[in-house]
C-alpha cells in the first residue's frame, strides 16, 4: 500500500478503526494476557432501580477513549512535568464479560471470571460498567489476593443490605464488600443529598469500618487530608460511580445527583492515592450514554481512567 505524505505508517486518527480502550490491543484469549493493565467491559445494568442504559457504558467509554490514543511515546503533562503511559506501560483490552439477560447470578459470575483472569496474569484489572452491582463480582474476585481497602467515589452510599429480597443490585455493593473478611474498611467520598440508603445503613456502614465524607466535607479537607485518612499501608481497590461527579459535567447516568465533584476535585484525590498507596483494582460504573447526547460523560470517564492509570504507573516507576 502506498504512503501519502512524508511519514510512514498509519496516522490512525481517533475516529478510525475498531474502538478498543485507547486503541490498545484486543486479547480474546484470557489465558494469554501479558500486560500491566487489563481492561474489561461489564455491560450489565439489570441491577438498576431507576433509569437503565449503563449496559452501553463500556462501548461508549471505549469510543470516547480513542480521543486519548494519540502519542505512542506517552502523554506529556506540562503541569506535572511528567510523561504518562509511555511505552513502558502495556495495556490490553479483554473485551466484555458475557452478559445473560435477566440472569444476575450468571452475568456476575462471568464478570468475576474476567477479573480473576486479569489478576492471574498479574495485570491491574480495570472494569468498565455497567451499573454499580458489577462491583460485587469484581470484589469477589479478590478473595485470594490478600487484604484490600475500598475507596468509593459516588453520590450514594450503596450500603443497602436486603430490599425485597434483592441483595446484589446497584444499591448493595459496598455492603456486600464490607462483609468480606479481606476488606479492611471503606472510604466513601462524595455521598450527598437524599440517598438510596436509610439512616440505619449509614450507621451500619460506620460500624463495619466505613469513613463517609460528602463533597463539601472533602473540599473543606483537601485531597491530601482526605487520603491521609486511609490506613498507611492499605492496598486500595477504587470504585468510581460517574454520578459522584456533578451532572453538570456528567449528565449521562441513571441517578444524577446535583452538587457532585468537579473534575479536579476527584482527580487530585486519585493522584494523591496513586502517590501514597498501591492501587490493586479499579472499576468505573453507571455511565449511561443515551442520557447525554454531547458525549461528555463518556469522555470524562475515559479521561479519568487514563489519567488515573498514568498516575499509578508513574508513581510505581518512582519507587
Amino acid at each position: 500500500m502506498s504512503s501519502h505524505g512524508y511519514e510512514q505508517g498509519r496516522l490512525n486518527l481517533p475516529f478510525v478503526g475498531i474502538a478498543t480502550f485507547a486503541k490498545k490491543p484486543y486479547v480474546a484469549d484470557w489465558d494469554q494476557i501479558k500486560a500491566d493493565v487489563a481492561i474489561l467491559g461489564a455491560p450489565f445494568d439489570a441491577g438498576t432501580q431507576y433509569r437503565a442504559g449503563a449496559r452501553f457504558g463500556p462501548r461508549s467509554v471505549r469510543e470516547a477513549s480513542t480521543l486519548f490514543s494519540f502519542g505512542h511515546a506517552g502523554a506529556y503533562d506540562h503541569e506535572d512535568d511528567a510523561t504518562y503511559l509511555g511505552a513502558d506501560v502495556s495495556i490490553i483490552d479483554m473485551g466484555d464479560a458475557d452478559i445473560i439477560h435477566t440472569d444476575t447470578v450468571a452475568s456476575h459470575a462471568n464478570i468475576e471470571l474476567g477479573v480473576r483472569a486479569a489478576l492471574a496474569a498479574n495485570a491491574l484489572p480495570v472494569v468498565i460498567g455497567g451499573d454499580h452491582s458489577i462491583n460485587i463480582p469484581c470484589v469477589n474476585a479478590f478473595d485470594d489476593q490478600g487484604p484490600i481497602h475500598i475507596v468509593q467515589i459516588d453520590a450514594h452510599l450503596d450500603f443497602v443490605d436486603i430490599r425485597h429480597g434483592v441483595k446484589n443490585g446497584h444499591g448493595n455493593p459496598l455492603r456486600r464488600a464490607a462483609e468480606k473478611d479481606y476488606v479492611t474498611g471503606q472510604l466513601q467520598l462524595g455521598i450527598r443529598n437524599v440517598s438510596s440508603t436509610a439512616k440505619s445503613g449509614y450507621e451500619a456502614a460506620r460500624e463495619m469500618g466505613s469513613d463517609i465524607l460528602s463533597v463539601r466535607q472533602v473540599r473543606a479537607l483537601g485531597a491530601a487530608a482526605v487520603v491521609a485518612r486511609l490506613p498507611k499501608d492499605a492496598r486500595l481497590y477504587v470504585t468510581i460511580d460517574i454520578d459522584g461527579f456533578c451532572p453538570s459535567i456528567a449528565p449521562g447516568t441513571g441517578t444524577p445527583s446535583h452538587g457532585g465533584f468537579l473534575y479536579y476535585d476527584a482527580l487530585e484525590i486519585l493522584q494523591q492515592m496513586a502517590n501514597t498507596h498501591e492501587i490493586v483494582g479499579i472499576d468505573l460504573v453507571e455511565v449511561a450514554p443515551d442520557y447525554d447526547q454531547s458525549g461528555i460523560t463518556s469522555i470524562l470517564a475515559a479521561q479519568v481512567l487514563m489519567n488515573f492509570l498514568g498516575f499509578i504507573f508513574h508513581a510505581r516507576a518512582q519507587k
